[in-house]
């Protein structure tokens, strides 16, 4: 890394664009995700499918106890 920086000819906000949502990558621990590849394997899906079924279907149940 170097000592100092020349952001004279920076341009503020360059990439900024108002509204659009961020989506973060979210990190299964190694066994959790093997466990989840082999389950969307077994059924024919992408593990994004089911990765995002498991989660809808806590929420549902986590506003159901709340």
């Amino acid at each position: 890394m170097k000592r100092e920086y020349d952001f004279s000819k920076a341009e503020r906000g360059k990439f900024y664009r108002k509204g659009v949502k961020l989506r973060l990558p979210i990190y299964l621990d190694v066994k959790l995700q093997n466990q989840v590849e082999r389950l969307a394997q077994n059924k024919g899906k992408d593990i994004n499918d089911i990765v995002n079924h498991l989660v809808r279907k806590e929420v549902e149940l986590l506003d159901e106890l709340i």
